[in-house]
């Protein structure tokens, strides 16, 4: 078994709002939504690294206020662990112009079709439980 891929995943909230975005065509989970996050730079560590890829997909500049459960999962382009940081705003700055990003409310995020992974993640914010 190959060593899992690390992704640190920025899980932004406002005001019982999350932001999530659409992963685009030509992509792998092409089509499913998402928290703005990306793969670790060498020495990075995973919370600064949530922290970059937040300003980086959105403009939006995090704080990272903890850690929720490590996730490892297994797909068809490799082996991941996400690593999902609970984010709060440090401005009110407004998303880029072209952002796939948008805000969703909490009741909401079951509407949204997100990759597996994700699964035990949103059942724990859906229920408030994190």
């Amino acid at each position: 078994m190959s060593t899992p891929v690390e992704i640190a995943v920025a899980v932004v909230e406002r005001d019982g709002m999350f932001l999530i975005g659409l992963r685009p065509a030509g992509v792998p989970l092409a089509g499913f939504w998402e928290f703005p996050g990306g793969k670790l730079q060498p020495g990075e560590a995973a919370a600064d690294a949530a922290v970059r890829e937040c300003l980086e997909e959105t403009g939006l500049r995090v704080k990272v206020k903890r850690e929720y459960p490590a996730v490892d999962h297994s797909y068809a382009h490799g082996e991941l662990r996400l690593r999902f940081f609970a984010c709060a705003l440090m401005n009110e700055a407004a998303l880029a112009g072209n952002s796939r990003f948008r805000w969703v409310p909490r009741e909401e995020l079951a509407k949204y079709e997100f990759p597996p992974a994700n699964r035990e993640l949103l059942a724990a914010l859906q229920s408030r439980d994190c």
